[in-house]
């Protein structure tokens, strides 16, 4: 093993850490914060003394699935930025303390690059350029790949993301959190019979903070109408509101494929393990003749073998970070 990689993830609620051999994953371990479902979304507060408990405990996890010892790390690769900031201090300071350590190298990773990135934890991996759509909680974007450290964002969202249309419609559903995946869950067993606005917004950016709103209008109508409609109607409204998600993010992709003539299509970020995204995606690949890739789902959610990975790439070009950097909650691209 000439390379090996530790990477930190502490970017929201997931602690996770994962060792890389020469860009081979060779183990990732994610530990969980169940106590946000009992407040409906992430408390940051709540999540960063999380990360204070986990931290040490998945390091060491990880070193010993992978049968590394922390003196054979070449490098610790880390989230640096966006996420929350309390979140992100725990693993930024953890990761200076142990490079400082051993002497090592630390690399600094953007946690949406690093998303894009999952695509080489695994085979088929994309073929330079592609587009890779990365669809998380807090951001929207439509990304055009170069090379693995050279990426342009060629649209975003404007406001909310999907990922927070879906938690917000669970919330409006009374639904646990994450809202995502029952939504997902739950649509497989109805149909999208309601309809709602698809919104015009120019470019390849993207809004979802309108479509929020018509769900909300939406609901409170017909509950007036019948104080059961939701209980009744439950799969269908899931159903809807995951279909005309989907359509919103498809009909941007497919327009940017379209402009760029690039035909290696890839899908990241945590919403990106939604089934009717990825079933959606692969009829439209068909159809547009493209060359489609969907990490498997231990690779969509926030984890730490997509932080390594980067690391890793950034570590050959010598990228390193010295010990006064700092977390940034709205690092830029």
């Amino acid at each position: 093993m000439n390379h090996v990689i530790l990477g930190i993830e502490s970017s929201c609620d997931d602690t996770a850490a994962a060792v890389l051999a020469d860009g081979r994953v060779l183990s990732n371990v994610v530990a969980s914060q169940e106590i946000h479902r009992l407040y409906g979304g992430v408390v940051p507060e709540v999540a960063s003394r999380a990360h204070q408990e986990n931290i040490v405990p998945v390091v060491d996890q990880a070193l010993k699935q992978a049968g590394v010892t922390k003196e054979q790390l070449s490098a610790i690769a880390f989230t640096r930025g966006p996420g929350l900031i309390g979140s992100l201090i725990v693993g930024t300071c953890f990761s200076k303390a142990l490079a400082m350590s051993l002497n090592i190298p630390l690399v600094e990773v953007h946690h949406m690059q690093a998303h894009v990135l999952a695509h080489f934890a695994e085979d088929p991996k994309p073929s330079f350029p592609f587009l890779c759509l990365t669809v998380s909680g807090g951001h929207t974007q439509i990304v055009l790949v170069r090379d693995y450290l050279d990426m342009e964002v060629l649209g975003h969202t404007l406001d909310d993301a999907a990922g927070e249309a879906f938690d917000k419609t669970g919330k409006l559903l009374g639904l646990d959190y994450p809202a995502g995946p029952l939504i997902d869950k739950l649509a497989k067993e109805g149909k999208p019979v309601f309809e709602f606005p698809e919104p015009k917004i120019p470019d390849l950016n993207y809004s979802f903070s309108g479509l929020k709103t018509a769900i909300l209008y939406f609901l409170r109508d017909k509950v007036k109408e019948d104080p059961e409609f939701i209980k009744n109607n439950l799969a269908d409204i899931c159903a809807s509101v995951q279909h005309r998600i989907v359509t919103i993010l498809l009909s941007k992709l497919r327009r940017a494929a379209r402009q760029t003539g690039i035909r290696e299509i890839a899908i990241a970020g945590g919403v990106s393990a939604n089934s009717g995204l990825r079933s959606a995606l692969e009829i439209m690949g068909k159809k547009e003749g493209w060359n489609t890739y969907i990490p498997r789902f231990e690779f969509c959610t926030d984890n730490a073998a997509m932080i390594a990975l980067a690391g890793y790439y950034k570590f050959l070009k010598g990228d390193f970070a010295s010990q006064d950097v700092v977390p940034d909650a709205r690092l830029e691209w």
